[in-house]
């Protein structure tokens, strides 16, 4: 199966062997085009993985690594509120992208329109809320 990673390699899969509550066991994974290429134990051929297109892989919080000083992971962002620099609230994150230049925060505002805002440049994260610089709020 063709895998798009949300880690910095294949060695992310690998430190794991049992996914989405145990119902797919890893038997291989190797480097890919755009991602990895991944076989499964429970996936005998094509038409099986074709099935599971979409499916999204997942492991307990507790099998992954701990975070250093200013790294985050993505689940722990969404939901946050949000907030300009100057206290104002401007919504809730409701996504995180990376199209290849660093990660990308969706904000939802209370009218339901979405932006965006490059979090690199533009967000501070809080333990219970985002900050964001009110230069990039539309």
């Amino acid at each position: 199966m063709r895998l798009k990673l949300f880690t910095e390699d294949v060695s992310g899969l690998e430190a794991h062997q049992s996914f989405n509550g145990g119902t797919l066991t890893l038997k291989s994974v190797r480097d890919g085009s755009n991602g990895a290429i991944a076989r499964f134990a429970e996936i005998a051929d094509r038409t099986a993985a074709e099935r599971l297109r979409g499916t999204e892989l997942a492991v307990p919080r507790s099998a992954l690594p701990p975070l250093a000083e200013g790294e985050y992971y993505h689940a722990d962002l969404i939901g946050l509120r949000c907030v300009t620099d100057d206290g104002q609230e401007i919504g809730t994150a409701v996504a995180v992208e990376n199209f290849g230049a660093g990660d990308i925060l969706e904000i939802e505002k209370p009218d339901a329109k979405r932006f965006m805002v490059p979090i690199a440049v533009a967000v501070t994260i809080e333990p219970e809320r985002l900050v964001v610089d009110a230069a990039f709020v539309e």
